[in-house]
C-alpha cells in the first residue's frame, strides 16, 4: 500500500478519535487538549516524592544543571552567531542542512532521520527523561507536581510535567533554577551515559579478517563487472583468500590488462565475476600492478578508532553524524550506528538483536544531547530562556532594576529567535535575490 495513503489514513483516525473526545468530554479528567494536540494525564504523582529522600543529592546535581545550562547556553549562542554568519558568506541553496524540514528532528520530514523502531524508543525515552527531572526538582523543592503525561499529536511529539504555579511563583530563585536545569543535565547526562554504553558495547562486536569490499571507483573493472558493494571477498582465480595483504600479494602478480576471476560472498551467496584489470588512476599510483577498483571497509580500524567518539568533538560529530552519513559517496562507515544496514554483515556479534540495541542507544544519546542543548538557548519558553530570566532578575535587583528584567530577557530571546529564523529564511532571500 502507498505510504502516502497510509500516513493520511492514521491522521483520519487521529482526527476522528480527537473529534470524538473534544465534544464528548470523555474521560475529561485524564484528557486535556491544546488546539489539535491531546493531551493525556494522570495525577498520580506520589512517586516523586520517593526522590525527597535523596533531596541533598539532587539539589547538588540541579545546581551542576544550572551551571551546565549556562556554559552551554553561551556555547549555542556563540555557534548560532557563528552560523548566521557562515550563512551570509557562504549564501546557500535552501536544501540539505538548510532546508526547514531539516530543523524538524522527525522521520519522514527530516530527510537524514531513518523512520526505524530505534528511533521512536530513543525519542520517547528522551522525553521521560527530560520531563522527569523537573518532576524530581519540584518535590525535592517542595514544588507540587499537579500531573505528568504525554502529547499526542498522531503520534508522540512531547511529555509535560505540570507543577502547581502558584508553588512555583513563590518559591526561592535558585529552587526555581535547579528545577528547570534538572530536565537539561538528565537529558545529556542520559545522552553521554548512552553514547558510552554503546562504544563499550561495539568493542564486542568482533570484525571479520576478510577482506570486505565497501563500494567500487565508477567507471574501474569491480563496477564494469558488477560486482555488488558491501562483498567479502573469498578467492581470487580459485585462490582463497583471507585478508587484504593476500589480495594485495595476488594483485602484486598481475598487469594492467590481465583478467582474473574474483569471488565474493553477499547476501549469503557466492559470486563469481571476471574482472579486466586496469591502471591505476594517476592520483592513487602505488603500483604497476593491475587495478579492481574497490574499496574496503576497515573494521577493525573503525573498532580500534571508536573510543575517540567519546571526546567532546567526537561527541560533536555524532550529533552530526546522520546529516553526514546522508550525503556520503556509498555508505557510511559508521552508518552501523544509525540503523540496521548490510555492513554488519561485516561483524561478528555477541547476541541476537545487537544492532537494534546499538542504533537505540545511538539515537537515544544524539536526541538526548539534541533536546538539552536546543532547550539550553537563553530564549524564553525555553529552559534555558528561563534559568537566564532568573538570573538576570536576581542581578538587576541587586542593583534596584528589576523591573528591566522582562525588558532584558524579551530582548535576548528576540535575538535568539531572529538568529534561528534567520539561518532558515536567509537562503531563500539569497535565492530570490540571484534569480
Amino acid at each position: 500500500m502507498n505510504l502516502f495513503v497510509v500516513i493520511l489514513a492514521i491522521i483520519a483516525i487521529y482526527t476522528v478519535i480527537a473529534s470524538y473526545l473534544y465534544h464528548t468530554k470523555r474521560w475529561e479528567e485524564h484528557i486535556t487538549f491544546y488546539g489539535p494536540i491531546i493531551g493525556i494525564k494522570t495525577d498520580k504523582t506520589s512517586f516523586f516524592d520517593w526522590f525527597k529522600n535523596q533531596s541533598r543529592f539532587w539539589r547538588i546535581y540541579g545546581t551542576i544543571g544550572v551551571f551546565l545550562v549556562i556554559i552551554v547556553s553561551i556555547s549555542m549562542a556563540v555557534m548560532l552567531l557563528f552560523a548566521l554568519q557562515a550563512t551570509i558568506i557562504l549564501q546557500p541553496e535552501p536544501t540539505g542542512i538548510y532546508e526547514p524540514r531539516n530543523f524538524i528532528a522527525l522521520p519522514y520530514i527530516n530527510e537524514f532521520i531513518p523512520p526505524t523502531i530505534a528511533f521512536w524508543i530513543a525519542l520517547i525515552i528522551t522525553l521521560i527523561v527530560h520531563e522527569f527531572g523537573h518532576g524530581i526538582l519540584c518535590r525535592v523543592e517542595n514544588i507540587k507536581v499537579k500531573s505528568i503525561g504525554v502529547l499526542v499529536a498522531v503520534i508522540p511529539i512531547g511529555a509535560f510535567v505540570e507543577p502547581d504555579e502558584k508553588e512555583v511563583d513563590e518559591a526561592p530563585s535558585r529552587a526555581k533554577m535547579r528545577m528547570y536545569g534538572a530536565g537539561i543535565m538528565n537529558n545529556v547526562v542520559i545522552g553521554v551515559i548512552c553514547f558510552v554504553l554503546m562504544v563499550g558495547l561495539l568493542s564486542y562486536a568482533g570484525p571479520t579478517t576478510q577482506p570486505a569490499i565497501l563500494g567500487m571507483y565508477e567507471g574501474y573493472p569491480a563496477e564494469k563487472a558488477g560486482v555488488p558493494p558491501i562483498s567479502l571477498i573469498y578467492s581470487i582465480d580459485g585462490m582463497d583468500v583471507s585478508s587484504r595483504e593476500e589480495v594485495s600479494a595476488h594483485l602484486n602478480t598481475t598487469k594492467p590488462g590481465d583478467t582474473i576471476r574474483l569471488t565474493v560472498e553477499n547476501n549469503g551467496n557466492l559470486l563469481s565475476y571476471p574482472l579486466v584489470l586496469s591502471e591505476w588512476p594517476e592520483e592513487m599510483q602505488s603500483s604497476d600492478s593491475g587495478f579492481m577498483g574497490v574499496y574496503y571497509y576497515d573494521g577493525q580500524l573503525i573498532s580500534d578508532e571508536m573510543h575517540k567518539l567519546l571526546t567532546p568533538i567526537g561527541i560533536l560529530y555524532m550529533t552530526a553524524l546522520p546529516a553526514i552519513a546522508y550525503y556520503s559517496e556509498g555508505m557510511h562507515p559508521l552508518q552501523i550506528l544509525i540503523s540496521e544496514t548490510p555492513l554488519t554483515s561485516f561483524y561478528q556479534v555477541p547476541f541476537p538483536g545487537f544492532w537494534i540495541v546499538i542504533n537505540i542507544l545511538f539515537w537515544c544519546g544524539w536526541f538526548n544531547i539534541i533536546v538539552g542543548t536546543f532547550n539550553a538557548l537563553p530564549m524564553v519558553p525555553l529552559d534555558g530562556g528561563l534559568i537566564f530570566k532568573e538570573g538576570a532578575e536576581r542581578f538587576l535587583n541587586r542593583y534596584g532594576y528589576e523591573r528591566y528584567t522582562l525588558y532584558v530577557t524579551g530582548f535576548v530571546s528576540w535575538l535568539i529567535l531572529v538568529m534561528l529564523l534567520s539561518i532558515i529564511i536567509l537562503p531563500y532571500v539569497f535565492k530570490m535575490v540571484q534569480a
